[in-house]
Parts: C-alpha cells; structure tokens; sequence
C-alpha cells in the first residue's frame, strides 16, 4: 500500500528556509571574526615577527575581531542578566582589550621609562575619541533614525543614567589632580578604583531595568535554548580573551616600532589607533541600537564606558607600573599633561551636556567640532586653550542647568525619582 506523505505548507517551508538563513548569517560573521584573529594567533604561537607594519596589521586586525567576539558575547549575556548592573559590567568587558593594550604600556614603563608616555596617550587618547566622536555618532544615528520614522528627535535618557552622568563628574573633577601633581598617584588609584566600586554598587540597587533589544548576531545567538546560549557566551568569552592575551604585546610593541619605520610620531599611533581597533565594535552596535530608536541604550552603553574607563582604567595604570619594577606612582612629562588635561576638560564639558538627560544634535556637533580641533591646531599651547575652551563652555551651559544639580547629587547615593530605593 503506497504511503501518502503531506506536502509541507509553505509557511512552514519559508520559516524553515529563514531559520536555515539566519544561522548560515550567524556562522559567516562569527567564523569571519576567528577567521580575522587566526593569524595573529598563530604568528603568536609560532613566535614569528613581521615586523612593524605588518604587525599593526595582523596583531591589530586580532585585536579588532577579539573586541567583536566579546562584544557578541557580552551581548548575548543580556538574556540572562537584566538591569543597570548589567549594561555596567558589560560595558566594562566590551573594552577588556583596551584595558590589555594600556596595561600593557604601564606595566612595561616599569623597567623602560619611556613607555610611561605611551600607556597615558593610550588612555587619553580612548576616552577622548569616545565623548569626542563615538557620541556623536549615536546622535546622529538617532536623529536619522527619527527622521525616517517621523518621530521628535533627540535622545533622552532614562532617569537611572542620572547615576552614570553623576558619577562621571566626580571623577572629572578628581581627574584634574593628575595634571595639578604631574603624575598618577597611587592613592589616586585607590579612590578611582573605589569610586568605580560603589559605582557598581548604586547602579546594581538600581530597580530599573533595561530591557534592550538585541541586534545582529547577539539576537540570534539569544534566541537558542538556555544551555547552548550560555555554553555559547562562555566560549566566546574564553576565545576572546585568548587573542587578546595573544595580541596585546605584539601590537602595542609594533605601534611604537612603527613609529621610526614610517616616520610618524610614535605617540600619536599609540594615541589613536589602538583605541580606534578596540573601541570600534563598541561604537558599531551603540549605533546600531540608536538606528533602530534605541538611542537611550546605544548612549547608555557608550556612557558606562567612559565612566569605568575614566576611574578602573586610570586606576589600575599605577598598580601594573608598580607591578613592573616602577615606583608606586605614574609619573607624567610635559605632553602627558597637557593630554590629561583635555581630556579631563573635555569630560567636563560631556557631563555638563548630559546633566538635563537630553543629548541633542548641537551637543553632539560640539562635541564633535571641538574633538577635531584638536587635529587642526596639534601645537601644545592650543592643546592648553582648548582646554580652557571645554571649561569655559561647561561653565557657561551649567548656568541654565543649575536645577539639575541637586538630582544628581542625590543619584550619588542611589537615590532616583521613580525608584524606590
């Protein structure tokens, strides 16, 4: 007796042929980041040095694919862990290869003095691209973003990020001791440190909670069942910090040997670079969440960032110079100086923006405009009047924004309208 099989509906065909596409999509983008770190990887193992140039290249393209691979992985973790907490300790991990490349620089400045240059325009040079472009850039997603669906444009931000925002100008303001002292004390790092600690500690209070919609392949690996999706996350988190234990040396030692090899001052390859190979994945899906009118969470990313980078990052400068034969605290020459500076003014200038939680375009054109300055007039006398002009500015805005001032004192103690805590 011939057996009758039932044709399968075409809704179930064409759903199954989607799923069949969106892993084919998954596999491509996620082999293509191992495919990117593989030969870093195994240059590393095998203990072969292309030399200078070519090391920025492989080294640095190993960089970049670890900063995606934790990117996805921190993501996708999301699933699992809800809250402000979360979105903190994530933010933190998605720059762990920027937190390689600089510690790197100060634990080395230890027993070679002259890498103390480097490992401070590593972190000058992070912070200020972040507020300087990577914030504009979500700005600009968003108002786009809003345009094409006809909504008002701007991105407010939930009154929880009323923590980030205060938290931030502390340590702003504690930042300008480094200039003032020309070095990075030890108990600097202490109260930095500190500082981030109880940072954690109000964010984790916090009841309200960030329901973000995952993109891209961070919202198809969420999608799996809880057992493979967190197998999955750990896997990526262990393969990520692999590389970047891999290519961190390599590629901080061939941008400063760059430096002769193409004539370019070593400082400034340090500077802007690493930080641009490090950050870039991070900037890349804060404006993918601004595209899709999620602006609040793209900045908010972008925003506990800059935080865990202007206090854990700073702080730990110290310790990993100490660590490597140095004294206990990281001295900083002339140029150094000036680079804090800026970047503490420019800070300032970020937090005064954000006080009333409206980041709108003009802002972030200022922001903007003011960050690409700094390239046109790279003398150190304008490095020191466009500090002034970052302060002055902030000073001027703050007038208008005095009554957000309390709010954000309050929030240093965890305390948010709507929040009862």
């Amino acid at each position: 007796m011939p057996v009758i099989v039932a044709p399968v509906p075409i809704a179930t065909r064409s759903r199954r042929a989607g799923i069949r596409r969106v892993r084919t999509n998954v596999a491509v983008r996620v082999g293509a980041a191992f495919a990117g770190a593989l030969p870093a990887v195994v240059l590393r193992i095998m203990g072969v040095e292309p030399g200078a140039v070519g090391g920025i290249a492989v080294f640095g393209v190993g960089v970049l694919a670890a900063a995606l691979l934790l990117m996805w992985a921190a993501e996708t973790a999301r699933a699992d862990i809800a809250g402000p907490l979360a979105l903190a300790l994530l933010a933190f991990i998605a720059v762990l290869p920027e937190y390689a490349v600089d510690l790197y620089f100060a634990y080395t400045a230890g027993s070679r003095p002259e890498y103390a240059a480097y490992a401070a325009a590593n972190m000058t040079g992070a912070n200020r691209m972040l507020v300087g472009v990577g914030w504009p850039l979500v700005a600009v997603a968003a108002w786009a973003a809003a345009r094409r669906k006809g909504v008002s444009p701007g991105i407010g931000l939930r009154e929880h990020r009323r923590i980030d925002v205060a938290f931030l100008g502390v340590a702003a303001l504690v930042a300008f001791v480094m200039p003032a002292t020309r070095e990075i004390a030890w108990w600097l790092a202490v109260v930095l440190i500190g500082w981030y600690a109880y940072y954690l500690f109000r964010v984790g209070r916090c009841s309200e909670t960030d329901e973000e919609e995952l993109v891209g392949v961070p919202a198809r690996l969420a999608r799996l069942p809880a057992g493979p999706r967190r197998a999955t996350t750990v896997f990526g988190f262990v393969a990520a910090a692999g590389v970047v234990f891999a290519c961190a040396e390599p590629f901080a030692t061939a941008l400063v040997d760059a430096g002769a090899t193409l004539g370019v001052d070593r400082f400034l390859l340090v500077q802007w670079l690493a930080p641009l190979a490090s950050e870039a994945p991070e900037l890349i899906v804060a404006v993918v969440f601004a595209w899709r009118l999620r602006g609040d969470d793209g900045l908010g990313a972008l925003l506990s960032s800059k935080v865990n980078q202007w206090t854990l990052l700073i702080g730990s400068l110290p310790l990993a110079y100490l660590a490597g034969g140095g004294d206990a605290s990281l001295p900083l020459v002339e140029r150094q100086v000036d680079e804090v500076l800026l970047t503490a003014a420019q800070t300032v200038l970020a937090v005064v923006l954000l006080l009333d939680l409206r980041f709108l375009l003009w802002k972030a054109g200022l922001l903007l405009v003011l960050f690409a300055v700094q390239f046109v007039l790279p003398g150190v006398g304008a490095r020191i009047v466009l500090s002034w002009v970052y302060l002055g500015l902030a000073l001027i805005l703050s007038v208008p924004r005095l009554r957000e001032l309390r709010p954000s004192a309050r929030a240093l103690a965890g305390r948010i309208e709507g929040d009862p805590h």
